[in-house]
């Protein structure tokens, strides 16, 4: 039994699957808030079990845990757990609650198959893990399949994954076919650089491509944000990108070695296509929920430098950068989801106050339209007079996402330019400081609508839960400190150093 601890972090999360899965069959419903409790309890001690740093391999080297994964592994359970905090108001609603054991079973599902992707020694375990993490995605982002366009940001999000998927694969029956092998460490000494091992290396990082929502294969990322629940949106912006881009840069590292001049080309080409091409995007957008969608894409690019890289500093400042923005982003779509839910009530109260509602009822299309204004850039104008701490929160992690200093987010773009520029990128690295200037402009027109854009009736004060308050004080505090306490850059890197 004892041989499987470096394995601890898989079989704890399967266990937690089937806990919650017994608990939501056998307790009284409604049980929505005991669920919560129950989950959040469990993702505590996951962290808990799993603080300490695990190497092995299992099953023949397909499954290979190394310190660095450890680290990757319990950052994304903890974003996670910020996201389980955040979703109960939501999932608490009407139309939702007899369903909060399906959204925790499936959301730990997904969480499980990245645990296997960060740990894959093996084209095999990668692509089960990738799939775990993937189909049941689809299930989350329809959750709300009645209202909100959910329905339909599921059904692209699983078309488009399975043509990513499917292309993929082949590019992985063309390395099986030159190699012979599916192991990791057995690969490199095959990788000759043939230009059929390039077109399986191009095949392969489009189906990554994906998943990572970069240029040209992200036009499915601001329809399905818009469409998926916000605590959703949130968790795929930020769970499911980091542990792609770290199996991105792992498989890059380890396999494709060889062919490094090859790929670094590759890389330039489409950070700078996803980082401009969303920059410019993201200035139109009115909608939050799309406008974050852009702005996920562009953060992808500035991942890619330190993926670029493809050396300690590079994975050091990657799992750095994923650090600080799980907290930013998490923050900026946890007030949207509060400002959301809010917004919407006070549109619904007002309307029946109006007499426009004589039923107390809200037809699809009318409900539609409501959370549509709801999450638009216009509910925020003003928030700052009936909602100071809200408007704090989301304009420190405005700054962060910016890389404006003296915040974490700062520090972060610091060192993943520093990682690109060090290995010779230079051009790259130019390109994406540009961009950086431009990606101030859109962020502030956020932060502009809360403290200058004049509004009558700005959204009335109103209290969040005290689960969500926690979450965004933990996502505050990592703004803050991350930046400024130098020892977890210092410590990140000497687990990547391992």
């Amino acid at each position: 039994m004892f041989q499987f601890i470096p394995m601890q972090a898989e079989i704890s999360m399967a266990l937690m699957i089937v806990i919650i899965l017994i608990a939501d069959l056998v307790m009284k419903a409604p049980h929505n808030k005991t669920l919560q409790t129950i989950a959040c309890t469990l993702m505590v001690i996951q962290l808990i079990m799993n603080i300490e740093l695990s190497a092995g391999e299992f099953f023949g080297g397909m499954y290979h845990c190394t310190p660095v994964a450890s680290v990757v592994k319990t950052i994304l359970t903890a974003g996670t757990l910020l996201v389980f905090l955040q979703a109960g108001e939501w999932i608490s609603a009407p139309d939702t609650r007899h369903k909060a054991g399906e959204f925790y079973v499936i959301t730990l599902s997904t969480l499980l198959g990245m645990y296997f992707m960060v740990s894959a020694g093996s084209f095999i375990m990668f692509y089960v893990g990738l799939e775990l993490a993937s189909i049941p995605m689809a299930c989350l982002i329809a959750f709300d399949k009645w209202k909100h366009h959910s329905a339909e940001a599921g059904a692209k999000f699983i078309l488009n994954s399975m043509f990513s998927s499917g292309l993929m694969l082949y590019g992985l029956s063309l390395i099986y076919g030159t190699c012979g092998t599916t192991y990791f460490a057995d690969m490199t000494a095959s990788i000759t650089g043939t230009p059929l091992q390039i077109l399986a290396m191009v095949f392969f990082f489009a189906g990554l491509g994906f998943k990572l929502s970069l240029v040209p294969f992200h036009m499915w990322t601001p329809d399905t944000y818009q469409g998926a629940p916000t605590a959703v949106a949130g968790y795929l912006s930020v769970i499911s990108k980091g542990a792609a881009a770290f199996a991105l840069m792992s498989i890059l590292t380890k396999v494709f070695a060889p062919m490094a001049d090859r790929w670094a080309l590759m890389l330039s080409i489409v950070i700078v296509l996803t980082i401009t091409v969303a920059n410019i995007f993201a200035i139109l957008q009115d909608n939050m929920k799309r406008f974050m969608a852009y702005s996920s894409i562009s953060q992808a690019g500035y991942i890619m430098l330190a993926v670029m890289a493809g050396n300690t500093q590079g994975t050091t400042s990657l799992i750095y950068y994923i650090t600080v923005y799980i907290v930013a982003n998490l923050a900026v779509f946890g007030v949207i989801g509060a400002v959301e839910r809010h917004a919407l009530r006070t549109t619904v109260d007002a309307d029946m106050a109006e007499g426009e509602l004589p039923e107390n009822t809200l037809s699809r299309s009318e409900e539609t339209a409501a959370s549509e204004r709801a999450v638009s850039r216009s509910a925020y104008a003003g928030l700052y007079r009936t909602n100071p701490r809200l408007t704090f929160v989301m304009t420190l992690a405005m700054f962060s996402l910016a890389g404006i200093p003296p915040f974490a987010g700062f520090f972060s773009k610091f060192f993943v330019f520093a990682s690109a520029f060090n290995t010779g990128h230079w051009l790259v690295v130019f390109l994406a400081l540009v961009n950086t200037v431009i990606s101030l402009y859109y962020y502030l027109l956020v932060v502009k609508a809360m403290y200058i854009t004049p509004n009558d009736n700005p959204l009335p004060y109103f209290r969040s839960s005290w689960l969500t308050r926690i979450s965004l004080a933990v996502c505050l505090a990592g703004i803050i400190l991350l930046g400024i306490i130098s020892s977890v850059y210092g410590g990140i890197e000497t687990v990547a150093g391992m």
